[in-house]
């Protein structure tokens, strides 16, 4: 399987297997194989890079929860928390998609749920991120 090189200063080492046509990669915060799709490739070098990076605690990442939002259930890709407050949403999307205005508004939507003070919207190439205060959004340059 041929995966991109995505935006980060590191490289991280995956766990990664293949069943027949299948491949797998391992989730160290969820602790099983999941398949391994474009998005969680990205999600899982977030994961690496809280972790490793920022040395934030496994119990303080929270993956692929659900979110009731204008009476439909969604889904948040990553949240980042501190003492069990909402620290920094994730929205991730595969490689390959672009990112739009459209996808901001997107993570903004489960912010307005989520109220996490930062944001970053993301697909492994590119990285957006934002500071949430006084009920705007400040755009700032962020090295990952």
């Amino acid at each position: 399987m041929q995966l991109p090189k995505l935006n980060f200063s590191t490289e991280f080492d995956f766990k990664i297997k293949q069943d027949k046509d299948t491949f797998f990669i391992y989730d160290s915060v969820r602790k099983m194989w999941l398949v391994l799709t474009p998005e969680e490739w990205v999600r899982q070098h977030w994961v690496a890079y809280f972790l490793i990076i920022k040395a934030k605690n496994a119990s303080s990442l929270i993956l692929e929860q659900k979110l009731e939002l204008n009476s439909t259930t969604k889904r948040l890709d990553l949240l980042v928390t501190h003492r069990t407050k909402a620290q920094i949403l994730v929205e991730l999307k595969a490689p390959n998609v672009k990112l739009t205005e459209k996808q901001f508004e997107q993570i903004a939507r489960y912010n307005s749920v989520i109220e996490a003070p930062e944001i970053i919207l993301s697909n492994g190439l590119q990285h957006i991120y934002a500071k949430y205060d006084d009920g705007q959004y400040r755009f700032e340059l962020f090295e990952f």
